[in-house]
C-alpha cells in the first residue's frame, strides 16, 4: 500500500466506529454468513491499521536519521574549523526545522558573524549571530538560536514584515543590508554550500 492510500485509508478510520455500530447485519448470532463477514471485516481492519503503524515508524525514522545527519554535518564543520559552536548542530538544525529555514541558514551566519563563535560580541554574552548589532546578549547559546530562528523565519511580531515569506536571498539582505555589506548575502549562501547539500541522502538512498 503506496503513502496515499494509508493517509486515505487512515482518515476513514474517523468513520469506521459509526459504521460498525449502526450498520443493519441482522441477528448475528443466526447469521453465520454475517458473523464471519464482520470478522473478516475487522481482521482487514486491523491489518490496515498495523501497516499504517509500520509506515509512520518508518517515516519518523527517517525523519529523525535526516536531522542527525544534518547536525552531524554542521558540527563537523565546526569542528574542522575548531570553532566554539561545535556541538549546537542539533539545535541549530531542530530551530530551522520549527521556523521552516534552511538548516544551513544558521550555523553559516555565525561563521560569516563570528567564525562560529571564535569572535562573538565582545560587550554581550553568547551572542555569535551578531544580533541586534551586538547589543543583545543572551542567557546561552541555545537561547541565541532560538531567538534568531524565530526571527528569520519571521514568527516574531515585531520583525516578521522584514523577514516572513521571503527566500534566503531576500532574509540575508533583510538581515544585512547590501548597502552595508554589498556581498553579505552571497557569501553566508557560499558557507551553507560548504557545510552541505539543501537536501542530504542517507546512506541507503545512496545506494539504492
Amino acid at each position: 500500500m503506496n503513502k496515499n492510500n494509508l493517509i486515505r485509508f487512515a482518515q476513514s478510520l474517523i468513520f469506521l466506529p459509526f459504521m460498525t455500530g449502526t450498520m443493519p447485519l441482522g441477528d448475528i448470532t443466526n447469521n453465520p454468513t454475517a458473523e464471519t463477514f464482520q470478522n473478516v471485516f475487522i481482521q482487514k481492519q486491523n491489518i490496515e491499521a498495523s501497516g499504517i503503524l509500520a509506515f509512520n515508524q518508518v517515516f519518523d525514522q527517517k525523519a529523525n536519521d535526516l536531522k542527525v545527519k544534518k547536525a552531524e554535518a554542521i558540527d563537523n564543520y565546526f569542528k574542522s574549523y575548531n570553532m566554539p559552536l561545535s556541538g549546537m548542530g542539533m539545535k541549530m538544525v531542530e530551530e530551522a526545522l520549527k521556523n521552516d529555514l534552511d538548516w544551513r541558514l544558521l550555523p553559516a551566519i555565525a561563521v560569516r558573524e563570528s567564525t562560529g563563535g571564535k569572535f562573538e560580541c565582545k560587550k554581550v554574552k553568547n551572542n555569535a549571530f551578531g544580533w541586534g548589532s551586538c547589543k543583545i546578549g543572551f542567557d546561552s547559546n541555545e537561547e541565541a538560536i532560538e531567538t534568531v530562528a524565530r526571527n528569520l523565519g519571521g514568527n516574531n511580531p515585531k520583525t516578521e514584515r522584514y523577514y516572513a515569506d521571503k527566500d534566503i536571498k531576500g532574509i540575508l539582505q533583510a538581515y544585512n543590508p547590501p548597502s552595508i555589506v554589498a556581498r553579505y548575502a552571497h557569501q553566508v549562501i557560499s558557507i551553507m554550500e560548504s557545510i552541505g547539500d539543501e537536501n542530504p541522502i542517507l546512506g541507503e538512498e545512496a545506494n539504492s
